[in-house]
């Protein structure tokens, strides 16, 4: 079984990709909008040019969103996607990019558990926490 995180946006899915492109180290394999969708697939209230699907490799996971069509966004809640690096600096360098222009919830920093550990919400609605330098060998 493989679990995949599945975003939603209200209208900047393109625009949240690219970043998590550049800051994940990723590559979008696959674009599709709404506007290629043939006709009788059409959704009501959905923007031709918004994001219907998109899927992106980091290493051997993936992560796929879309735009929601109009009326159809729910603001994430009691979720997070979670990021585990073995190094610290690479931890604090992710977890400041996705929270430029965001809202930081926990400053990165040393935990009882982790050399580095923050949570955050990036500028399009995204809730992160990100994990680096396990203290627990077992971990």
């Amino acid at each position: 079984m493989q679990l995949t995180p599945y975003l939603t946006f209200k209208g900047d899915c393109e625009a949240a990709f690219k970043l998590y492109e550049r800051v994940l180290g990723g590559k979008i394999q696959r674009l599709s909008r709404f506007g290629e969708a043939p006709a009788e697939a059409q959704m009501p209230g959905a923007d031709p040019d918004q994001v219907m699907h998109v899927s992106m490799s980091i290493g051997q996971q993936m992560l796929m969103g879309s735009d929601c069509p109009a009326g159809y966004y729910q603001k994430p809640a009691g979720t997070s996607v979670s990021i585990s690096v073995d190094d610290r600096d690479e931890g604090e360098r992710i977890f400041k990019a996705l929270a430029e222009g965001g809202t930081e919830q926990m400053a990165y920093g040393e935990t009882f558990w982790a050399e580095g550990f923050g949570m955050c919400v990036d500028r399009f609605g995204t809730p992160w926490s990100v994990n680096a330098g396990s203290k627990d060998p077992a971990a």
